[in-house]
């Protein structure tokens, strides 16, 4: 009895010290580091951080991540690889878990749909594994790092029209497209050659500056037009050819994720001299023809469709249908045959408003109402009615516009839209410039001629940002917020290039976009909005390349909201400087660069 008494004790004994060396453990896991909240990457990636069930959703607030108790994060966990190329409004998955209700016909489940909050990722976005610094511009126009985009199946697909080719750890792009096998340059110049403009260049002496490429394949269009000083909007969905627009962006091309589906495209009305649709298989005459005329808003007095499809050419009784039809409704558009050659004919929108008021009582489709705003985009239907010119426009027979480059500082016409004078443009345009040159004496430790190239700036206002940009060898998306003065079309008036957009959700583009933002007062504005700085941080991050730069122009409050989460976003501080100017004396900038970092699984792949 004694025996079997000692025996259960000790039995007892051992499974204490197993108890409390498992605690022991416990204890040391969950708080061994001085965050336990978001302790590794390595820790963020086993978790495959981003399901429906986990706890990486933020909350709406910055009091969520300890700000209000002096919390500092040591680190944000990271997202599982499958999120490596997220948009967080372009999420096709986000569309099947959440059951919306999309008319595919439409293109409804191309357009944007944000997660919300409680659905959305506080985690940071891990580069392809061996990511790669980009080849920079203007060799990237030609070739890219295949890791940093590693996706060929495009490269298969359209081997027989020279889009892209596979060349060891590279890709390289040919400049063809499916619609001109031998090159975007030959086929430019043949565009320009059908329109009778000098020396077959088709900027026409500065007149032709902004172009809008819809289905844009890998943008090569735009790529070869910024030769002849002419910047193209390129778009295309995140369809089926899923990552076209990520290639042109990695090759430091203009372009951008969208759809001719419900809603108005970002842009305000007369803001390209060119709209250019090769093979985009878009159905035109769909719906009473609402996305030509949706193209038709964009269009400035005087601008050119081009068009090459087969409904253009070809002889079989279907294609033959499309061109009558769609020949019939530009017609009652009051669209002109201005050029038709082989595969491509050319249409010309009217400068006055002359055609549309000799049109027969009753003719489809109708004028837009009188009190319908052209400019009205953001989350605005398209209408399928033509949106005639202002009395500016109508008068001047044109948009009033100086050729390029002189349309960059010259006033634009629509500066009267705002009560904005010429003193207050021109004063603007110099106070950005000496800013512009303070940023880059800051910079200078850290880049050359050619470290940055795609550039964002988050708050345009004018655009004089960007026009202070112009003998770098740089584009600038200029972001307009929604809830302010609409003054993207003055953007467009300068020949620069952007969008309408609201900073409390994600920005329509793929992550390791952009080499550069620019952000001047945002992160007060959406402070001042109730939606979440530390969301913004996280999404500025995402869109940003490793090695890229951050410049914030703002209250001290928030740079040093900032540099509480510097080392969890693994960005580095690169220089700091009070204001340089009256008009905002109570800012400071604040300039900090993106790590290169690798999740544990790249490290051992390099291995």
């Amino acid at each position: 009895m004694r025996g079997r008494s000692d025996g259960g004790q000790k039995k007892k004994v051992i499974a204490l010290v197993c108890i409390a060396a498992v605690v022991l453990v416990f204890v040391y896991l969950f708080y061994g580091s001085s965050d336990h909240r978001a302790s590794a990457i390595e820790y963020g990636r086993k978790l495959g951080l981003g399901g429906d069930d986990d706890d990486t959703k933020q909350d709406d607030t910055s009091s969520s991540f300890g700000l209000d108790d002096g919390f500092t994060p040591r680190s944000f966990p990271v997202c599982d690889d499958r999120h490596s190329e997220l948009i967080p409004c372009l999420d096709r998955n986000l569309i099947y878990q959440m059951r919306l209700k999309l008319d595919l016909s439409l293109m409804e489940h191309y357009e944007r749909h944000c997660p919300p909050a409680e659905r959305r990722f506080n985690c940071l976005i891990p580069p392809p594994n061996g990511y790669k610094v980009p080849i920079k511009w203007p060799k990237s126009r030609d070739e890219v790092w295949k890791v940093n985009i590693p996706h060929t199946h495009l490269a298969h697909e359209k081997s027989d029209q020279n889009w892209m080719v596979v060349k060891g750890d590279k890709i390289n792009f040919p400049g063809g497209g499916t619609h001109f096998h031998y090159g975007a340059d030959k086929y430019i110049a043949s565009m320009a050659n059908m329109l009778n403009f000098p020396n077959n260049i088709l900027n026409n002496g500065g007149r032709l500056r902004t172009v809008f490429d819809v289905g844009c394949g890998v943008a090569s269009f735009g790529g070869y037009l910024l030769s002849s000083d002419i910047l193209a909007m390129s778009l295309a969905p995140n369809d089926v050819h899923q990552n076209q627009i990520q290639f042109a962006l990695e090759r430091g091309i203009p372009a951008s994720l969208g759809v001719l589906g419900t809603k108005r495209l970002p842009y305000p009305s007369r803001s390209f001299e060119l709209a250019h649709c090769s093979r985009c298989r878009i159905d035109w005459l769909q719906r009473d023809g609402i996305l030509l005329l949706e193209l038709d808003r964009v269009l400035r007095p005087g601008g050119y469709f081009a068009y090459s499809s087969p409904e253009a050419y070809a002889q079989d009784e279907e294609d033959r249908r499309i061109w009558r039809e769609m020949s019939a409704l530009v017609e009652r558009m009051c669209w002109k045959i201005a050029a038709k050659r082989n595969q491509t004919v050319i249409w010309q929108k009217p400068l006055t408003n002359d055609c549309y008021l000799e049109r027969e009582p009753g003719t489809q489709p109708p004028l837009c109402r009188s009190d319908s705003d052209p400019d009205a985009v953001w989350g605005v239907n398209m209408e399928a009615c033509i949106t005639p010119y202002s009395d500016h426009d109508h008068k001047t027979k044109g948009s009033g516009l100086a050729p390029w480059p002189a349309r960059l500082t010259s006033p634009p016409p629509r500066l009267a839209d705002f009560g904005y004078s010429t003193g207050m443009f021109e004063k603007d345009t110099e106070l950005w410039r000496q800013r512009v040159d303070s940023y880059w004496d800051l910079l200078s430790p850290r880049i050359e001629s050619n470290t940055v190239r795609n550039i964002m700036d988050m708050k345009a206002s004018m655009g004089s940002f960007a026009a202070a940009l112009k003998e770098k060898d740089v584009w600038v998306m200029n972001v307009v917020p929604e809830d302010g003065p609409n003054t993207l079309k003055l953007i467009y008036d300068r020949g620069l290039m952007g969008a309408i957009h609201s900073w409390c959700e994600a920005f329509s583009t793929y992550p390791r976009t952009y080499d550069l933002l620019h952000a001047w007062d945002i992160l007060s504005d959406i402070h001042k909005k109730g939606c979440s700085e530390v969301d913004l941080l996280l999404e500025m991050d995402r869109i940003l390349r490793p090695s890229g730069f951050i410049i914030i122009r703002d209250k001290q409050r928030v740079v040093d909201l900032v540099k509480k989460y510097l080392k969890a976003l693994h960005w580095e501080e690169v220089a700091k400087t009070d204001s340089d100017s009256d008009q905002d004396s109570d800012n400071v900038v604040f300039i900090v660069q993106k790590k290169l970092w690798l999740t544990s699984d790249s490290l051992r792949d390099m291995e």
